[in-house]
């Protein structure tokens, strides 16, 4: 299936399964006014720059991370019973005393503080400050483990200075166990891991250095990946690097996304993509229930979110993370505006978290920094003491200096290939 822009008017219905789906537009009344006597030339608005687009990918994903953190878990109805409606935007902790209450205990999430998923962004950013070109799975080993364990950072949700592995959930700290203490080969750690989200959640540093190449973004990704994850969860991380990396093509539009994400995505990733996103074709309210119920069949929670089932998280080629096809499914619904991407994904429930991340980061390298409502971004950076602005401009930097070496070794290998190419082909010796 294919989306066209959502500045296409609707094609007409048609019986071919192959057909390709128009995305619904809202209708808009024209009403003629008279022209001024001297019109002024209207003035293109000015696309946002790398360095816009980089930062607004990584303040959107902090930003969803944020918002959704306090109600991760949850379904819609019980978000609605605990905040009188739907979150419309930074909110306390779902316990007053969640300092006890399991199963988030001692974690202070809720009130503008970032998860683990912007912990993790922001090492992997900083891994690729360090390497400064492309990144591949023993620069996991080599850089980002060593982080984790080696550097005290203040952690929002802890209220104080530990090291990042004392909050990583289980799935990351594998990164560690079988790197640092099992010297696994890092192309081959993330083997037996849980398959969840847990790449994927940040790779979007991966898109950005390999802003509108989403095949390079997406085979980097999956390299760094197979150190955390197998199957369908590595699947998901080099999607939604391809994802983010697509965002930034010049004129790209949400669904120009999910088309690239369809073009690259395998299997039961590619299958649960395209069924959340024809649901939320025919959707006008991100929060209803056709989203969960399309991505269902190739989730392996299962419909309790804190008691998965018995077949939950291990490796299928039939099945898909939950996170990023909803996360893709908002990105079309919300049209690519960030309050209605972000909060559909808060309140739809369950890793919210992460599903706001995911979106908040898509729309973030879609419009640039200016679409992350300031008021937010201000306050989770004042709450959970983060510069959310440097991270963006310094792996624009890099990828700058990624794409000048990418430049250099394209004309070596095209010297070399034209060199190869021009011998004449060789033919056997002919006997007397």
């Amino acid at each position: 299936m294919t989306y066209a822009s959502e500045q296409t008017p609707a094609a007409a219905p048609t019986a071919d399964p192959q057909a390709t789906r128009i995305l619904p537009v809202t209708p808009v009344t024209v009403v003629a006014k008279p022209s001024p006597v001297n019109p002024v030339p209207p003035v293109a608005p000015v696309p946002p720059s790398l360095e816009d687009r980089a930062t607004g990918a990584l303040v959107g994903a902090a930003v969803g991370d944020a918002l959704g953190g306090p109600v991760e878990g949850r379904t819609p109805e019980e978000i609605v019973q605990r905040h009188g409606g739907r979150v419309e935007g930074i909110v306390g902790p779902f316990h007053d005393d969640w300092r006890t209450a399991r199963p988030l205990a001692p974690y202070h999430k809720g009130d503008g503080h970032v998860t683990d998923d912007t912990l993790m962004t922001h090492a992997l950013v900083r891994v690729y400050e360090a390497v400064r070109d492309h990144l591949d799975a023993y620069d996991i080993a080599d850089h980002l483990v060593p982080d984790l364990i080696g550097t005290p950072r203040w952690i929002p949700e802890l209220e104080a200075e530990a090291l990042p592995v004392q909050r990583i959930f289980l799935a990351e700290k594998w990164i560690v166990a079988r790197l640092h203490y099992g010297h696994a080969d890092p192309r081959e750690a993330g083997v037996g891991n849980i398959v969840n989200c847990g790449a994927a959640m940040y790779m979007a540093p991966v898109g950005i250095v390999n802003a509108g190449n989403p095949d390079r973004a997406y085979a980097e990704a999956l390299d760094i990946a197979g150190a955390h994850q197998s199957s369908y969860g590595r699947e998901a991380a080099g999607v939604f690097a391809a994802a983010v990396a697509a965002a930034f093509i010049p004129d790209a539009t949400p669904s120009s996304v999910v088309v690239q994400a369809l073009r690259l995505a395998k299997d039961g990733t590619r299958a649960a993509i395209e069924a959340v996103c024809e649901a939320a074709s025919s959707v006008t309210d991100p929060a209803s229930a056709p989203l969960r119920a399309a991505v269902a069949p190739f989730d392996t929670v299962g419909p309790d979110y804190r008691n998965p089932s018995l077949g939950a998280r291990r490796p299928s080629r039939l099945h898909a993370i939950e996170e990023l096809p909803i996360a893709l499914g908002m990105l079309l619904i919300g049209g690519g505006d960030f309050r209605s991407t972000v909060l559909g994904s808060v309140n739809y429930g369950r890793d919210c978290d992460s599903i706001a991340t995911m979106s908040g980061a898509l729309v973030g390298a879609l419009r640039g920094a200016e679409a992350v409502p300031a008021e937010w971004s201000t306050e989770v950076a004042r709450a959970s003491r983060l510069d959310l602005e440097a991270p963006g401009a310094a792996l624009a930097a890099v990828a700058r200096e990624v794409f000048t070496r990418d430049r250099a070794r394209a004309r070596t290998h095209e010297q070399a290939f034209t060199a190869i190419s021009a011998i004449p082909a060789m033919t056997e010796a002919v006997g007397p």
